[in-house]
C-alpha cells in the first residue's frame, strides 16, 4: 500500500544522516569557523552542555524542545550552579521593566538553545516569531550553544527553507495554538554563514531525532 505523503514527509524530516553526511557537515561548519561534536544520544548531549558550561557562568537558556527533550534545563535553571538569565527575566515585569529585560535576553555571557536546519556546507537556519532569541545568537553572547537533533542536517540553503515550512512551521503553529491559542509565523529568519571568532559557537549533534 502506498503511505499518504504526510507520512512520507514526516519521514523525510526525521531521518538520520549517514556518518558520511554527519563528518561533511562538522567538517563544513569548522571551515565556517563553528566547532561541532557527535554524539549518540540525549543523555550524552547533556553530560556534553554540563562538560562545556563552566560553573557559575551566566546563561540564557532559549525555548527549545530540544534542550527540553535532552533534560538540561533543570541543571541550569534550578541547580544553583548557574547564573541563570532566565530566572532573572521570570521574576521581572515586562510593563515596567521591558527595556532592561530585553538588554538582559541580548547579551548574555552564554546562551543555549537549538537550530532549525543545518546544510552540509556549513550553513545554520534559525526562524523566530519574535526575534527574542536571534541578538544574543548573532553577536550578544560570548559563547553560544546549539544543541541539534542530526535529523536536521540538510543539503543545502533551498532544502533547509523546505524543512523550515513544511515541518518546523506547522510542529510550532500546533504547540502555540495549545499553549497560547494562536499559530506560529516564520517572522525573522537567521543565517550563519561564518562566524569569525574562534570557538564562539559550538553545535552538538545528537543521533536522535529530537526537537522540531
Amino acid at each position: 500500500m502506498k503511505r499518504s505523503s504526510t507520512i512520507s514527509d514526516k519521514d523525510k524530516w526525521a531521518k538520520i544522516p549517514s556518518d558520511e553526511v554527519l563528518e561533511k557537515t562538522v567538517h563544513s561548519l569548522g571551515e565556517n569557523g563553528m566547532d561541532a561534536i557527535v554524539v549518540e544520544n540525549s543523555e550524552e548531549a547533556k553530560n556534553k552542555v554540563l562538560e562545556i558550561l563552566p560553573k557559575g557562568a551566566e546563561v540564557m537558556t532559549m525555548t527549545s524542545r530540544t534542550l527540553e527533550t535532552i533534560g538540561v534545563l533543570p541543571e541550569i535553571n534550578e541547580s544553583g550552579n548557574y547564573d541563570s538569565v532566565r530566572n532573572k527575566l521570570n521574576s521581572m515585569k515586562r510593563d515596567t521593566q521591558g527595556r532592561e529585560m530585553q538588554r538582559l535576553g541580548a547579551a548574555p555571557e552564554w546562551v543555549m538553545g537549538s537550530v532549525h536546519a543545518v546544510t552540509q556546507d556549513g550553513k545554520v537556519l534559525i526562524a523566530s516569531n519574535t526575534g527574542s532569541q536571534l541578538p544574543a545568537y548573532v553577536y550578544g553572547s560570548d559563547h553560544v550553544i546549539w544543541v541539534v537533533g542530526a535529523q536536521k542536517i540538510v543539503k543545502d540553503l533551498d532544502e533547509a527553507w523546505k524543512r523550515l515550512y513544511e515541518h518546523v512551521l506547522p510542529l510550532e503553529s500546533e504547540r502555540l495554538k495549545k499553549v497560547y491559542g494562536v499559530p506560529s509565523n516564520v517572522s525573522k529568519v537567521l543565517i550563519v554563514q561564518k562566524e569569525i571568532k574562534p570557538g564562539r559557537i559550538t553545535l552538538i549533534f545528537v543521533r536522535e531525532a529530537i526537537g522540531f
